[in-house]
C-alpha cells in the first residue's frame, strides 16, 4: 500500500495565498518525516479553491526540500499549456531529482482558464489526446515534429532527454506519467496508451472498479501486456481525517470545508458562459467523510484497505488539509503516516 497526500494549497476564508501555500509545503515536509510515499500537487487558476498556479514549479521547490518523498502533479492541465514546454519541465525534475517526479497530466475544466491562455474551448473538447501523444513523444523519442492539428512545428532535439538512465549501466524510462480521468473516453485512452489512472475523491468504490475494469479490458485489447496490466500503478484520491473518534474527525471537517468548498467553487467562471449546477457544500463533505479515511486510525486503515480489495488500486492520494489549520494540518499527516500506515503493512 502506498500512501500519500494531495494538496490543494486551498485558501480557506480569512485566509491569504501565502498562507495557503506555507501549509502546502510543510504538511509536504511532514509527510516525508512520516514515512509517507508521496505528495501530489494540484494545480488551479484565478480561484481560491486552490491557489497554485504550476503544479510543476510547486514540484520544483518541493523536490528540492526533500529527499525521499515522491512528488507529483494533480495534475498539469494540458489544454493551457503546450506539452513540449511540460515535457521539458518533467525532464528535468525526474533527471534531477532522481526519479521522484510523476507528471499527472488532465483536461481540466471549460474554465476561462482557456481563453486567458489561449487553447480556447477547442483545446479543451478536442486537442487532449493530440497533446498528451506529443507530450509522450517528447518523453521517450530523441527528436520530435508536430504533425497535429494545433501543434505543428519541424522536427527538434529533444534536450535533455527524459529516458536517459538515472544510473550507470541502467536503463531509461522517463518520468512516470499517470492521467486523471473522470470520462470512459479519457479511461481508454488511457488505457490505449499504457498509462496508470488518477481517479477523483467524488468517486466511490464501485465506480472506481467499474472505471479499473474498463481500462484493463481497453489496454488488454490494445495490445498491452498481462502483467503491465495488473501492475498499472493506478491513484485514487481522497479526504483523510485522523482523530482519536469519528464524530472528531468529520465535526473538524464539516466545520471548515464547506466555507472553503463554497468559495473556492463558487469563483470558477465558464469560458463560454455555460450553466454549471454547483454541489451542495455541506453535503459534499458529508459524502466525502462517508467515502474515505476520516476516523480513528484503525477505521481509516479499513476504509483504505476496503478500497484496495474493491477496486485493486493500492495507491492513494489524500486531502489532509481540510481542517484549514497549519497546526492541525502537520498532525494529521504525522497520525496518517505513524499510526495509519503501519496498519497497512
Amino acid at each position: 500500500m502506498r500512501v500519500g497526500t494531495f494538496v490543494l494549497a486551498a485558501q480557506f476564508p480569512g485566509q491569504g495565498p501565502g498562507e495557503a501555500l506555507h501549509r502546502a509545503i510543510r504538511s509536504t515536509e511532514v509527510a516525508e518525516e512520516s514515512g509517507l510515499d508521496s505528495v501530489w500537487l494540484a494545480e488551479h487558476h484565478f480561484v481560491p479553491y486552490g491557489v497554485c498556479p504550476s503544479a510543476v514549479t510547486l514540484a520544483a521547490l518541493l523536490l528540492g526540500r526533500t529527499r525521499r518523498i515522491r512528488v507529483g502533479t494533480a495534475v498539469s492541465v494540458l489544454p493551457t499549456q503546450h506539452p513540449v514546454a511540460l515535457g521539458e519541465q518533467a525532464a528535468l525534475l525526474h533527471l534531477t531529482s532522481g526519479g521522484r517526479f510523476t507528471l499527472g497530466v488532465g483536461r481540466g475544466g471549460p474554465w476561462v482558464d482557456l481563453e486567458v491562455f489561449g487553447g480556447g474551448l477547442e483545446a479543451y473538447e478536442k486537442g487532449f489526446p493530440e497533446s498528451l501523444e506529443l507530450l509522450l513523444d517528447w518523453l521517450g523519442k530523441p527528436r520530435v515534429a508536430g504533425r497535429g492539428e494545433r501543434y505543428g512545428f519541424r522536427e527538434v532535439a529533444v534536450v535533455p532527454r527524459a529516458d536517459e538512465p538515472l544510473v550507470e549501466d541502467g536503463e531509461g524510462s522517463g518520468p512516470e506519467v499517470v492521467v486523471a480521468c473522470t470520462s470512459p473516453g479519457t479511461v481508454r485512452l488511457a488505457a490505449e496508451n499504457g498509462l496508470p489512472m488518477l481517479l477523483g475523491m467524488h468517486c466511490g468504490d464501485q465506480e472506481k472498479a467499474d472505471m479499473v475494469a474498463l481500462w484493463r479490458s481497453t489496454a488488454l485489447a490494445a495490445g498491452r501486456s498481462p502483467e503491465s496490466v495488473r501492475e498499472a500503478g493506478h491513484v485514487s484520491a481522497g479526504v483523510a481525517q485522523i482523530a482519536d473518534r469519528s464524530e472528531d474527525a468529520v465535526e473538524t471537517l464539516v466545520k471548515a470545508m464547506p466555507g472553503w468548498l463554497r468559495q473556492g467553487l463558487d469563483a470558477h467562471v465558464t469560458v463560454d458562459d455555460r450553466h454549471r449546477v454547483m454541489r451542495d457544500p455541506v453535503a459534499y463533505t458529508e459524502l466525502l467523510c462517508g467515502l474515505h479515511p476520516v476516523g480513528p486510525p484503525r477505521l481509516a486503515a479499513d476504509r483504505l484497505a476496503a478500497t484496495a480489495e474493491r477496486t485493486g488500486i493500492t495507491r492513494f492520494a489524500l486531502l489532509v488539509e481540510g481542517s484549514g489549520d497549519l497546526t492541525a494540518t502537520e498532525e494529521n499527516v504525522a497520525r496518517l503516516g505513524t499510526e495509519v500506515l503501519p496498519l497497512l503493512t
